[in-house]
């Protein structure tokens, strides 16, 4: 039933200020506190949101509807993405108790959550989505890399790898040379904007002005609520939780996929390519010889 509402939600789905923006001034009020901390009534049912916004249920069903949700249920499911995509590292470190374990404890909940994170991308990933895309990418005039803030680690891992590679990838992780990147887009391009949680501006607004300028957008991030997800093309969804801050295992796992099938899906070409690489990583200067 989850996956089933999740992909209705995902189709072209409007942020939650457009939502609102179709209410009454009297229900927008009522219903902002959600916005402004989803987190507080995330896990609240019908009733128990109600009793906390000094309302009662049908009011609460009625405005629901009006958002656009069927019934209760759909709207509880997007408030928790909703929760994922508003989420502060305060919020996080504050959740555990400096009492409930020790240090090597918490070092543990992280690496389990790691590990949780990549199992949940290992059992939703399309691979046959992301051999389509490698296409792309061989076919593309030029593939522009748009991060900015923690998300630069990831566009740099990608832009090294694919340089290898030997495909046209050019990364902008600031403001003002994302303006000046995406201006120049066209068809064929292809851009991959990466961000998470509410999604950096640079990035989504970037991500906007290459699709309204014909290139092919792909976007990784990790909630369908995200702005990410709603301007790109197609998008890819990995977990970025952690017990305190944002944690990118999972993102970097789906990009070695990637750039794994980029390497396989010319094969000849990545041998050629690598037979130079061979010799320098043998002998070339940037090796310690000891």
């Amino acid at each position: 039933m989850k996956s089933s509402i999740r992909t209705k939600l995902s189709r072209g789905l409007p942020g939650f200020g457009e939502r609102i923006g179709h209410l009454s001034v009297k229900r927008q009020e009522l219903i902002r506190p959600i916005q402004e901390r989803p987190r507080d009534y995330v896990l609240l049912s019908i009733r128990g949101v109600a009793h906390k916004l000094g309302t009662d249920p049908a009011t609460i069903l009625r405005t629901v509807r009006s958002m656009g949700f069927s019934n209760y249920r759909e709207f509880k499911f997007y408030l928790h993405e909703l929760s994922i995509a508003s989420a502060t590292s305060l919020e996080g470190m504050k959740a555990t108790s400096p009492n409930d374990s020790g240090l090597t404890s918490n070092a543990r909940k992280a690496l389990d959550q790691d590990l949780h994170n990549l199992h949940a991308l290992r059992n939703t990933l399309d691979m046959e989505r992301i051999v389509v895309l490698a296409k792309r990418m061989y076919e593309a005039r030029r593939i522009l890399l748009i991060a900015g803030d923690m998300a630069i680690s990831l566009v740099d891992f990608l832009d090294y790898k694919l340089t290898l590679l030997g495909l046209p990838v050019v990364s902008v992780t600031s403001p003002g040379k994302t303006l000046h990147a995406v201006r120049g887009l066209t068809k064929k391009d292809l851009v991959i904007a990466i961000s998470f949680r509410r999604g950096l501006r640079q990035t989504v607004e970037g991500l906007q002005q290459a699709r309204e300028n014909g290139a092919y957008c792909v976007g990784i991030t990790d909630t369908f609520v995200s702005p990410i997800a709603r301007f790109a093309h197609e998008c890819f969804l990995t977990s970025v939780e952690a017990p305190f801050s944002n944690s990118y295992t999972a993102p970097i796992s789906l990009l070695h996929v990637l750039f794994t099938i980029c390497a396989h899906y010319r094969r000849t070409r990545t041998l050629a390519l690598l037979e130079k690489v061979d010799y320098e990583q043998r002998h070339g200067f940037r090796w310690y010889q000891g």
